[in-house]
């Protein structure tokens, strides 16, 4: 009987494992050995330590030695499953991730949410691009070759599950907490876009997650902090919010993350969010989806449910509903001991802790983490902001940089001419001026200063946005528009963004020649940006968002590089 069971196991295996993720170039043995490991593993743990598989718990280390000290206990006494690592320390992250690993019987998943690389959460890390600024480009491979240094980034720190990328379609500019998270507004981007950045992290050996299901794209309220509701009908859902879902179901991604969100076209009784639906995530991403990845909740401490369930309690109804994974749980002892009683009552049967545990246990085993390794911490900081770092992000930079028009054909800029460089709004811009002044008479002048600008000159008008978060307005000051104004009456004005395209929803630009966005504002954004407007590379970006009736998705000219425009 049970050489038989082991068979029908093995079969399962088989008929199941193409929907989740797989290594490159797995064998048909490497296969029999995951599963055999997987089914003697299983077999060996006590049903506590099934239940401690389906938590993972947060690790700070800004937080003091007693909150590690509790982050510890719970770790060896409950037999949790894996950490999320937060804030701030890379070297103690990694000595702490050593140690867990090391204390732990089964090896741990160690996620981080890391969509624009490590910088998210490591703030000597660098910082690759945000998703709206990815999906700007047109050649996704570059997406790729980004997200598989995020992934030599994670293993340099124990880490194999980044909890990216986005596949919101951000259809609401006022979103709060999607935003320059998302590759763009429009379905077809944001599916290539996000299958570019998954394969990149999966092909170098680093677990993806696409989140937020079932889409919290059109969304004006922060799940962090109360209930987002998405209003929209099935129809509008399955050709919007779950179209990426849908389009990446079976890619072979490993992760689905399901967001704390009332959608009440999928969920009939009121209030209740995706992330602890039962209809959501058994009947629509289980069932009609037919996904057979890890699911794992958005993480339990935000607002949108930490304000509505008790901790251990809320945990216990996302398992109901299907989780697989319960993130960044407050309480790992009260949610074991709720699932175990749900199950002594009957309320859901063993065969969900089963199916659960033994696809977490699969996906231990295929990313390698029977293979115990500990990470040195030396250097840490530096090998994770190095010079590659850098040529890849300013690379990503330069292809995303989208010209809307040049109707004076004031690109590329000359050496010969004289630009009067004004920057605008509230961040640093040293950077890009530098960058201009190298080889060009660039007269930087300050906005109180413009009456002094010789008529008729041409001049570079740096919108700087601050690029601190990712969450900060998009808005343009009304100081900023005045001016933009004035010099638009008397000047050829190249207008450039440093910030994002929604800010061309708060300005009129019908009176100025050129136009461009560079999305972000950072020391590799204004080098990249300086180095294009001399015509040192090609312009090819296209907008990843609707903007308005007059600046759709997709728009953009392309303008070659002519390095001999500045002889």
């Amino acid at each position: 009987m049970k050489n038989f069971r082991y068979l029908l196991f093995i079969i399962f295996i088989f008929n199941t494992i193409h929907a989740q993720y797989l290594p490159k170039s797995i064998s048909p043995e490497d296969m029999k050995k995951a599963a055999e490991w997987t089914e003697k593993t299983y077999q060996s743990l006590s049903q506590d330590e099934k239940l401690g598989q389906l938590f993972i718990v947060a690790l700070y280390t800004n937080r003091g030695e007693d909150f590690i000290e509790n982050v510890r206990k719970t770790v060896l006494e409950q037999k949790t499953g894996g950490l999320i690592l937060m804030q701030d320390d890379a070297g103690r992250e990694v000595d702490l991730v050593n140690e867990f690993q090391s204390r732990s019987r089964i090896p741990m998943l160690i996620g981080m949410d890391a969509e624009w690389g490590l910088y998210q959460r490591i703030p000597t890390a660098h910082k690759f691009p945000w998703a709206i600024t990815l999906g700007a480009i047109q050649d996704k491979s570059l997406i790729s070759r980004m997200s598989a240094k995020i992934a030599e980034d994670c293993k340099r720190m124990g880490i194999n599950w980044d909890f990216a990328p986005v596949v919101d379609v951000n259809t609401n500019p006022r979103n709060p907490i999607i935003g320059n998270r998302s590759f763009g507004s429009e379905v077809p981007n944001v599916i290539s876009s996000a299958m570019a950045y998954a394969y990149g992290l999966q092909d170098s050996g680093v677990l993806a997650a696409i989140k937020h299901f079932p889409g919290h794209g059109d969304t004006d309220t922060d799940s962090h902090l109360d209930l987002p509701v998405v209003s929209h009908s099935r129809e509008r859902l399955e050709q919007t919010e779950l179209a990426p879902f849908r389009a990446l179901m079976n890619k072979g991604i490993g992760g689905v993350m399901v967001a704390h969100l009332y959608v009440p076209a999928l969920e009939k009784e009121k209030g209740v969010p995706a992330s602890v639906s039962k209809s959501i995530v058994t009947g629509l991403l289980k069932n009609q989806l037919e996904y057979k990845g890890l699911i794992i909740t958005d993480a339990l401490n935000m607002g949108a449910v930490a304000n509505r369930y008790q901790p251990g309690e809320l945990d216990a109804m996302a398992f109901e509903a299907g989780n697989d994974l319960m993130l960044f749980s407050q309480d790992v002892a009260t949610g074991k001991k709720l699932i175990q009683k749900a199950i002594d009552e009957g309320k859901i049967p063993q065969s969900r802790v089963e199916e659960s545990v033994r696809k977490i246990l699969m996906t231990k085993y295929l990313l390698g983490l029977t293979e115990r390794k500990n990470q040195n911490p030396n250097n840490i900081n530096a090998d994770l902001n190095t010079a590659e770092h850098q040529q890849i992000a300013e690379n990503l930079y330069a292809h995303a940089i989208t010209l809307i028009k040049d109707e004076q054909h004031l690109l590329p800029l000359r050496k010969k001419q004289t630009y009067y460089y004004i920057p605008l709004e509230e961040a640093p811009h040293e950077t890009f001026r530098q960058a201009l002044s190298s080889d060009l008479h660039i007269v930087t002048t300050a906005a109180s200063e413009i009456s002094t600008i010789p008529s008729k000159s041409v001049v570079i008008v740096g919108l700087h946005k601050d690029n601190s978060t990712a969450y900060k307005p998009y808005r343009i000051s009304e100081q900023s528009k005045k001016i933009l104004k004035k010099l638009s009456e008397k000047h050829s004005v190249i207008l450039d963004i440093f910030g994002s395209p929604y800010a061309m929803k708060d300005i009129s630009t019908a009176n100025i020649p050129t136009v461009l966005i560079s999305y972000e504002n950072n020391d590799d954004s204004m080098k990249a940006t300086a180095r294009a407007l001399k015509g040192g590379t090609e312009i090819s970006g296209r907008l990843p968002v609707l903007v308005n009736d007059e600046l759709k998705a997709g728009s953009g000219i392309t303008l070659p590089a002519a390095l001999s425009a500045n002889k």
